[in-house]
Formats: structure tokens, C-alpha cells, sequence
């Protein structure tokens, strides 16, 4: 069986070929979600929220992320397994230089940062040092008491500029991949148009190159309000192995997400 790399993406991409990844906690899940076809998959620090029932995912540790990448790296060792760097956990050039070689020891080929400018040196240093990086814009949960609340980024020119320079500047900081979340669907087609590595969208349209979704969502198990731009795909198929193939079509064919998933 065959590794997914990165170069597989960039395939993807030039070909106008679009793919699903999504998030994972454990063995048996990773597992399943790979066997169905799922190729890339992301140890989020959702897992803050959906496996600890925290209110956000600021009280995620990189120990919780480590303990959670060896399990699902178990189970899919020959997937692109992307681990999110949590809450304060790169604020400085050393404390990300240690805690992305935990990760990629327990099995991760890309760390996730979220942010804008002020990462791009941060993503700089740590490729330089041979540590993969994917980005993270639009909607970054790690600064929710900043935000507010988890609502739309990016709208009005300025602000969209704001995103869309932000995006230029983490891929010439050497960024693999790119996350973009809750932008306008317009917004994600530009960046994505403009931007030479692959770009995953959440809540940013059916024009990127990439879908992802926390693994509940699809399954319908969302504890509270469930975001616009999910769908429970247990719900259309009653099997767990056949929501996660449909939600394989509908991304590669562009018919999920719908507009009314969008913004």
C-alpha cells in the first residue's frame, strides 16, 4: 500500500481534482475512515470540545494532540496525518521547535498553526528545520476570546484582503497546505485560485481543493448547535461506512458542500 504525501495533493490539484479529509481521535475510527478511502486525516484539537467536553478547544494540551496522534497514526499509518499545534503550544521559535518534534514522532507528517502574519516566521523556521506545516485561517478557534464568538471572517474588502495577504505570506513562508474556515465562498475560490498549495476548506465554499469536517458532524453527533456548513450523512445512508463514502463523492464530484451550507 501506498504513502499519501503531500506531492499526491499537489496532483490533485493541478488535475482540478478535488479530496476529503477528516478529523480523527483514535485507532478504530482512523482506521475505518481510511478504509472507506479517506486519505487525509487531522488529529484537531477539537478533540477539546467533542472527546472532553470542553466549551472551546483552549484547554487542549500537546500531550492530549501526542496521546491522540499515536492512536490514530495506528490505525493509518500509511495516510497524511496532520496534528494541530494547540493553545500556546508555538509561541515562541523554541517552544515550537520542541513540541512539532513530539508530534512528528508520534506519527504526524504536518503540524497545524493557526494565524495570520505573525506565524509565517514561526512556519519558516520549523520547515527549515524539516517539520511540514499547514496553515490555518478565516475562523481560528484558538482565539475565540478574542473573537467572540465562532462567526463568518473575512467579510467586507478589507478584511478579505486581510485574509487573502495572510494566505500569500503563510505559503511563502514555506506552508504545505492551507485550512480555511468560515470565509465567504468567494473569498475561499480566490485564495484558492491564487495559491499554489492545496487549500481545505471548512465553511468556505465548494471551490477549494479540499473538504474536511469534524468526524461527528457527518455522523450527526453533534452536541449542541450544529454549523451551517455540516451535514449529518449517517442520517442519508443509516451505515457509518456508507455516510463516510457519500461524503467522499459529494466532495469529489463539488456537489457538497450546497449553497446552503455557504456563506
Amino acid at each position: 500500500m501506498k504513502y499519501t504525501k503531500i506531492s499526491h495533493l499537489n496532483k490533485l490539484k493541478k488535475a482540478g481534482k478535488k479530496f476529503a479529509a477528516l478529523t480523527a481521535y483514535d485507532f478504530s475510527f482512523a482506521k475505518l475512515f481510511f478504509n472507506e478511502g479517506i486519505q487525509v486525516l487531522l488529529v484537531g484539537d477539537s478533540l477539546g470540545m467533542t472527546i472532553k467536553g470542553h466549551n472551546s478547544t483552549i484547554p487542549v494540551t500537546i500531550d492530549d494532540i501526542c496521546y491522540h496522534t499515536s492512536a490514530v497514526h495506528s490505525g493509518v499509518p500509511y495516510a497524511l496525518l496532520i496534528a494541530d499545534m494547540p493553545f500556546m503550544s508555538y509561541s515562541t521559535p523554541q517552544q515550537s521547535f520542541k513540541n512539532a518534534a513530539k508530534l512528528m514522532r508520534m506519527g504526524a507528517n504536518l503540524v497545524k498553526l493557526e494565524g495570520g502574519l505573525w506565524v509565517t516566521e514561526t512556519i519558516r523556521m520549523l520547515t527549515e528545520r524539516s517539520v511540514a506545516v499547514c496553515g490555518h485561517i478565516g475562523l481560528t478557534p484558538q482565539s475565540i476570546n478574542i473573537l467572540s464568538s465562532y462567526k463568518l471572517q473575512g467579510c467586507g474588502k478589507e478584511n478579505a484582503n486581510i485574509i487573502l495577504n495572510n494566505a500569500k505570506a503563510i505559503e511563502s513562508a514555506g506552508a504545505q497546505l492551507l485550512v480555511v474556515e468560515c470565509i465567504p465562498s468567494t473569498l475561499a475560490q480566490i485564495i484558492t485560485n491564487t495559491l499554489k498549495i492545496p487549500v481545505i476548506g471548512i465553511g468556505a465554499g465548494n471551490s477549494t481543493d479540499g473538504q474536511i469536517l469534524v468526524m461527528h458532524d457527518i455522523l450527526g453527533i453533534t452536541d449542541g448547535c450544529i454549523p451551517k456548513f455540516a451535514k449529518n450523512f449517517l442520517s442519508e445512508t443509516g451505515d457509518i461506512r456508507s455516510a463516510v463514502r457519500q461524503y467522499i463523492n459529494e466532495v469529489e464530484s463539488g456537489s457538497y458542500p450546497t449553497i446552503k451550507n455557504c456563506f
